[in-house]
């Protein structure tokens, strides 16, 4: 079922990537935001060239040299790019040439702690 932009009720939406004529809102459009931001290499965005995130960069890099870069990078694109959230903790569990991303943010002025999962692949 095609949703009509009249039937959204939330200040926050976005098209759904998943789901053509459907829409996503309030948490799961950061959600999806989130997952859009880490997946996307800077540069692969005609319009938007430093729109992304550099983690994958790291992933062929030992784990303990790997971890703090990708973290970091993660924090940098996520301040960056999704104005909407403050991030409480990010942490990695990495395999093979993969690391699996759990972002822990809150709504800005909100106190309750959402987790989004991302996997970042390393391969080109």
């Amino acid at each position: 079922m095609t949703v009509r932009v009249q039937d959204i009720q939330a200040a926050d939406w976005s098209i759904s990537v998943g789901n053509p004529g459907q829409v996503v809102e309030d948490t799961d459009d950061i959600n999806q935001c989130i997952g859009i931001i880490l997946t996307t290499r800077p540069g692969s965005d005609p319009h938007r060239p430093l729109f992304g995130c550099n983690a994958w960069l790291h992933l062929d890099k030992p784990i303990p040299v790997a971890r703090p870069l990708v973290v970091a990078d993660v924090v940098e694109a996520l301040e960056l790019w999704e104005p909407r959230i403050t991030l409480v903790r990010v942490t990695t569990e990495f395999s093979g040439n993969t690391v699996t991303v759990l972002v822990e943010w809150q709504f800005n002025g909100d106190d309750t702690i959402n987790k989004t999962e991302v996997r970042i692949d390393g391969a080109a």
